[in-house]
């Protein structure tokens, strides 16, 4: 359900800076978002679909940028994608820890008309 507050917030940032813009229309909003951001792309569209309803953005496409999650192992420090189950690092074995990236979720760009 964060989703809605995360979508409603990236609206009203895209609607904010259409409007500084003098835009009439926004055609497409890229958005960044990190694995471990735990946010979903078919909840985002969803809500924006809802919430877009008679605003500029209405019709407007979400593409989803998906950043993946970058650990560093305790043991060896080599950096490493996040395995698909656990968090071993893929040259030691030892346990990795998170790194910050892959917790993004940012406008990357606006297009509009």
């Amino acid at each position: 359900m964060h989703e809605y507050a995360v979508t409603k917030n990236m609206l009203a940032v895209a609607l904010e800076e259409a409007e500084k813009a003098g835009a009439k229309k926004i055609i497409e909003i890229r958005l960044v978002i990190g694995d471990l951001s735990t946010i979903i792309d078919e909840s985002v569209q969803m809500y924006f679909d809802f919430l877009t309803e008679e605003t500029i953005a209405d019709g407007a496409k979400l593409v989803f940028k998906r950043v993946p999650a970058v650990f560093q192992c305790k043991a060896c420090s080599i950096e490493f994608n996040k395995p698909a189950k656990g968090f071993d690092c893929p040259q030691c074995g030892a346990m990795g820890a998170p790194t910050g990236v892959g917790r993004e979720f940012y406008i990357e760009s606006i297009e509009v008309e």
